[in-house]
Parts: C-alpha cells; structure tokens; sequence
C-alpha cells in the first residue's frame, strides 16, 4: 500500500476521499493490493486518519470503474482475476480501439496527428525501468504509456468511447503489473508502438487497427500464462 498522509484539521471531505480513492486505486492497478483483499472500511478509516463516509465514497468509486466488488455479505474487497475475464477484457479493448482509431483516423485533424506523434515520442524517451531497482515500470512510464494509447482514439468524436478505452486500458494494467510481480513482462524488441504510429499518421485505418489488435492479444496472452497463481 503506498503510504500517504492525510491532513488533520479542516480538510474538506471530498478531498480526503480523492486523496484516499486515489491512494486505493494506485495500489490496486499496480498490484500492491492483490485479488481478492477485503477493503474493510473501519481498517482503511483508522489507516487513512479520517471517517468512515470518506472511506466508504472512495469505494463506491472505486466500485464504479470495476476495481472493486461489493455484495452485501462481504463489503468491498478487490476483484477477482481468471482467465475468462482477462479474454473478455482483451475482446472489449479490441472492438473498442478498434472503432476508436478509426474513427480518429478519419475525422482526426493536424492536432490529433501532433498529438500522437509528441505522445509515442514521449514514451519512446522514457525509460521503461524503475528507477528504484523495483519489479515494473517506472510510473512516468506507464502514465506515458496511457496518454500515447489514449492520443490514438482521443479524436473519434465520442467522449463515452473515449472514457470506455481508458477504464478497459486501466483494468488491463492491473492484470499486467500482476504478471510483472509474477516476473513476467515482454521483452519483444520490435517497437509495436512507433508502427501503430506510424500507421495511424499514414492514415492506413486497416493496418493500425490490426497492429493496435495485435499489440494488445500478445500482451494478453504472455499475462495470461500466469493468471491461474492470482485465484484467492
């Protein structure tokens, strides 16, 4: 769990559940909170220093992305991980990419394309490594990994969509750093994202959204060789 501090005094009660949904997100997309953990309220509420409305506001959030379950017999905890799930998030990612950067690729204008190019440009300068000499990428990484996917589809006309592929690329990430913790990651030295850029700014719809697909299942299926030692 990453340690945060959380202001006595005045704070406002929104802050405080921002701070602690985000504290609770972070750790569950980068693992450090591993399938199945209960989020018990009163235990986060003493950890965080602060009431149980927060606590319980921050959850509901997280509940509403997917990256928490809560039934009425056990409270909140973290979801589950199976094979089954991991395929049928990979198919949405697909289909909703899919029509995302093609759509961007038809209505997408000189600042989409500027757009791409500086985010794929980013992330190919940002070191993919911890700088701690920890397990996964360094955070600036993935953060420039997310914008670079999102720039591809951030010009296809519908906001629902866009939101769609970011919480489907955020429940993917759990599933990857899971498998960096298991010691697993790609190592494939073909640069996949400079050629769905190079693609996209071709304006070749067909082959970027075939490299973008296929980016997306050879993850997926490296990440899934590991999925089983995650059941709670």
């Amino acid at each position: 769990m990453h340690e945060r501090q959380i202001l006595d005094g005045p704070e406002p009660k929104t802050t405080r559940t921002s701070v602690i949904y985000g504290d609770l997100r972070s750790s569950i997309l980068d693992g450090s909170l591993r399938p199945g953990t209960k989020l018990n309220v009163r235990d986060l509420s003493a950890q965080f220093d602060t009431g149980l409305s927060p606590v319980r506001e921050a959850l509901n959030r997280l509940a509403m992305e997917g990256l928490a379950d809560h039934t009425d017999n056990r409270g909140f905890f973290v979801p589950p991980v199976s094979v089954p799930e991991l395929q049928d998030l990979t198919q949405a990612r697909c289909w909703m990419n899919d029509l995302g950067i093609r759509r961007s690729i038809e209505f997408g204008d000189a600042g989409w394309e500027e757009q791409v190019l500086l985010s794929c440009h980013r992330l190919s300068r940002t070191p993919r490594d911890a700088a701690d000499g920890s397990r996964g990428p360094d955070p600036a990484w993935n953060a420039a990994h997310k914008s670079f996917h999102q720039a591809l589809v951030s010009a296809c006309g519908s906001n629902w969509l866009i939101e769609t592929c970011s919480q489907l690329y955020d429940s993917a990430e759990r599933y990857r750093s899971l498998a960096r913790l298991a010691g697993v990651s790609r190592s494939d030295p073909r640069d996949e994202h400079h050629e769905i850029m190079t693609a996209a700014l071709d304006r070749d719809a067909d082959r970027a959204a075939t490299l973008l697909t296929d980016h997306f299942q050879r993850t997926a299926q490296l990440v899934q060789t590991v999925v089983g030692a995650w059941k709670s």
